[in-house]
């Protein structure tokens, strides 16, 4: 049970780090769009981020797929910065329902790149398990995904209350956010786009 903990931890504070933010960055982009109301769609949006998170870690930790660390390293700002152009651009739209397919697919996408970022630290921490790395991956998977549960809270509460109490209109809730977003993470980008 003590090596469940250990892995579940670790999925918490790979999304929770503040050291690590751009994992925070994207959930906020990804649901800053969605209300209370759409919690299924969120949730599902979430998983299946995680689910590509967690292949992609499958896949590195396997050896099936190698990349260069300095490309993901730059494609995560960009997935980021995507989220949030396509958030300011729609966010006149009630709520993004158009091509939901798309949607997923590139959540998942995005989930591959985010988990590559992580997969050398994660094949650090799990060579000492001697025994198959299938489970650590779950339970790493497990603790991603509730931490990432708990910050899609955070931000739906502060988008209600926001939008509820200080009359925000949704639209400028989206643009504010997304702007913010982009504005911390493009110095990231550019600084990502140098080192290659």
């Amino acid at each position: 049970m003590s090596q469940f903990w250990l892995y579940f931890r670790l999925g918490l504070e790979h999304v929770l780090d503040w050291q690590a933010y751009d994992h925070i960055l994207f959930l906020v982009v990804l649901v800053a769009a969605y209300g209370f109301n759409s919690w299924k769609k969120i949730v599902g949006l979430v998983t299946l981020f995680t689910i590509g998170h967690t292949l992609a870690l499958f896949l590195s930790v396997y050896e099936i797929v190698r990349v260069d660390s300095n490309w993901v390293e730059l494609l995560i700002p960009i997935t980021i910065v995507i989220t949030a152009i396509y958030n300011i651009l729609t966010a006149k739209r009630k709520e993004p329902n158009n091509n939901l397919n798309l949607l997923y697919f590139t959540t998942v996408f995005f989930g591959l790149i985010h988990g590559l970022g992580f997969s050398s630290y994660f094949k650090m921490v799990a060579a000492s398990n001697t025994n198959s790395l299938f489970l650590p991956l779950i339970e790493f998977a497990l603790g991603i995904e509730t931490a990432q549960i708990i910050v899609v809270l955070i931000v739906m509460i502060l988008g209600a209350i926001t939008q509820n109490i200080f009359s925000v209109s949704r639209r400028d809730w989206i643009l504010v956010i997304s702007s913010i977003v982009i504005g911390i993470i493009l110095p990231i980008l550019q600084e990502n786009f140098l080192a290659i």
